[in-house]
């Protein structure tokens, strides 16, 4: 699966906030986002025109760069979720936390996703004592993380597991160099700053949910058509009921 290689730190600049993809950098005062908290380009600093649309974009755009996915896997996953039972919207973010390379950050292996995307290529994780190099395998219920023996003798991941302090969700249990996840991520999961940089209410917006107006109705089949969840109304059959109403 393809990948972003371009730089981060723009993308934090074009969200105008943090999404903590740089690991120790965020933290510190180098971050561009402390000297430059604008969007990049020429016209950054101009007057931007607020609307519906450009808010549910951005917290989309989020949400795909804090979890390291490209337009059309997020594109699946969207379709996924919106093909469960539940509300669509937490149904996408249960499946991105469920994330392979997302786990192995939140237990505080890696400082940051794109660190523990790097460590399960390389084959330094396990699930259940079997090797997976899948960065989006979905991890399940009483599933048991573990680095590899090499990993544990890297002196990056000694240096992680020594010095990171990040609060660890309650989904998982942490045990020096191993986690388990004693249930499912459910809406209300701990969050620290970086997976919290995205809006809950914007996602759910893009959800099942039934919307109390007809404009509101129209809008969310405009973005669920935008996704692939939602067919194209024929011209014909949009003619016909225009003209009963």
């Amino acid at each position: 699966m393809a990948r972003y290689t371009g730089p981060v730190c723009r993308l934090c600049r074009r969200e105008r906030m943090k999404l903590f993809l740089k690991g120790a950098k965020c933290e510190s005062s180098k971050c561009p986002i402390e000297r430059r908290p604008y969007p990049p380009g020429e016209h950054g600093r101009g007057r931007i025109r607020e609307s519906e649309y450009m808010l549910q974009l951005r917290e989309k755009q989020k949400a795909r760069r804090i979890y390291g996915l490209l337009e059309r896997q997020f594109r699946n996953l969207y379709a996924t979720a919106a093909a469960d039972e539940g509300i669509t919207g937490e149904n996408l973010l249960r499946m991105l936390e469920q994330r392979l390379d997302n786990v192995v950050f939140r237990a505080g292996f890696s400082t940051s996703r794109n660190q523990a995307r790097q460590f399960v290529r390389h084959g330094h994780v396990s699930v259940n004592g079997k090797r997976v190099t899948i960065p989006s395998y979905q991890v399940r219920k009483e599933d048991v993380i573990e680095l590899s023996d090499k990993a544990k003798a890297m002196i990056v991941v000694r240096h992680n597991l020594d010095t990171i302090d990040r609060a660890v969700p309650a989904w998982l249990d942490v045990s020096g160099a191993q986690a388990t996840v004693r249930e499912l991520p459910h809406s209300g999961a701990d969050r620290h700053p970086g997976a919290g940089a995205t809006d809950r209410r914007a996602l759910l917006q893009v959800s099942e949910s039934k919307q109390a107006s007809s404009g509101s109705r129209v809008q969310h089949q405009k973005i669920g058509r935008r996704y692939g969840a939602l067919p194209k109304q024929p011209e014909a059959n949009r003619d016909a009921h225009h003209s009963a109403t």
